[in-house]
């Protein structure tokens, strides 16, 4: 399906621009994800080298709030703060993203866009601060055109809203969806692409339904090597083939144990995709370690307190030292003991998110919107 919605999306915009001109505001809460089956290696475009699954957090999202007033001049002009403080990285991080989406959205050109946004959790850390704020971001455009143009179906909006976020950071194509998500095109699903996620539906009387991750904070600081880095390292990886051919076998397989409530298919790959990806960074060229020893002591214990409890308790890693700690909610009280007793000293200040699935993105209630 590459390549489709670009065409129809540029087409789209060509064909008709807005003539509303007045100043205009929407906000969005969108949420991180944590990917089961990682995405690690893209081609030009944003495009996966691999198809990849995700569930979407409740607690862990950022808030954005964008508005736009009109100005006579030429192009765009952006103001961009974090927090409450100017971020210039991610301002001009930002600014290439708009003048990049500006084929699809050019009614972007005579509007002066003032950005504010903040996380409930640490950024740069492994989290996927990405994920959230590009979702929110392209959200928020989509919902000024939704605003200036027309009213798109509910799918459209989502779809269109995926495809944009995918196009500022990969992973945020699947916080547009509450509940699992997949992103990339899985042979034999018509519904899924390599230019936007798909919602995944889930049995409601499935342990699956019920996730809780608890982010066992190792380290809040910024990593030490950006995904958009360890992306390139994968162009030239000697282990490369195998791991997309690995991913691809992987979701096949817990996707078949998501549909038969197969719990240990779900722990065993959870666990070696999340181990797969740090290899992976261990043996680039060059290469980079970003676990940390209270990250392995970790996962040992999680390892040592499944196998004497029988309990369903797994974990997995994004590219940060960062363990997400994953379990149905049925155990939720006995794992946060165990939480509480074994594993928050080594977290750093005692410090983690007690986050679950989550819904997916909310449309903020913006009092001046027109």
């Amino acid at each position: 399906m590459s390549g489709k919605l670009h065409d129809k999306y540029t087409r789209e915009a060509v064909a008709k621009l807005p003539s509303r001109k007045e100043t205009i505001s929407t906000g969005w809460r969108s949420p991180s994800n944590i990917a089961i089956v990682k995405y690690w290696g893209k081609s030009e475009g944003q495009i996966p080298r691999n198809p990849s699954l995700s569930f979407s957090l409740k607690e862990a999202v950022t808030e954005m709030l964008l508005t736009a007033l009109p100005h006579s001049g030429d192009g765009f002009s952006l103001e961009y703060s974090f927090e409450g403080k100017e971020n210039e990285a991610f301002g001009m991080r930002i600014r290439k993203y708009l003048s990049n989406i500006l084929p699809y959205f050019p009614f972007l050109n005579g509007f002066s866009l003032d950005i504010q946004s903040h996380n409930t959790f640490p950024h740069s850390s492994g989290i996927a601060s990405s994920a959230s704020s590009m979702s929110a971001l392209a959200l928020c455009i989509c919902s000024l055109e939704e605003m200036m143009l027309r009213r798109r179906t509910d799918e459209e909006f989502y779809t269109k809203a995926s495809f944009m976020a995918r196009l500022g950071s990969g992973s945020a194509s699947r916080s547009v969806f509450g509940g699992f998500a997949s992103w990339g095109f899985i042979e034999g699903k018509d519904d899924t692409s390599d230019e936007f996620a798909s919602a995944l539906e889930i049995k409601k009387d499935t342990v699956f339904s019920d996730l809780n991750d608890a982010v066992l904070i190792v380290n809040p600081g910024q990593k030490k090597v950006s995904s958009s880095q360890g992306h390139s390292l994968m162009d030239s990886h000697p282990f490369a083939v195998g791991r997309y051919k690995q991913a691809g076998k992987n979701l096949s397989e817990v996707l078949q144990a998501l549909e038969n409530g197969d719990v240990e298919t779900f722990i065993r790959i959870t666990e070696n995709e999340a181990l797969s990806l740090h290899g992976l960074m261990m043996s680039s060229d060059p290469g980079f370690i970003l676990l940390e020893p209270s990250t392995i002591e970790i996962i040992s214990r999680i390892r040592k307190y499944r196998e004497e409890t029988g309990s369903f308790i797994t974990f997995t890693i994004d590219a940060g030292p960062n363990v997400h700690l994953i379990y149905p909610g049925e155990v939720r009280e006995a794992v946060q003991i165990f939480i509480r007793d074994e594993l928050l000293e080594f977290c750093h200040d005692g410090k983690w998110i007690d986050d679950r699935m989550g819904g997916g993105p909310e449309e903020l209630n913006i009092k001046d919107k027109k």
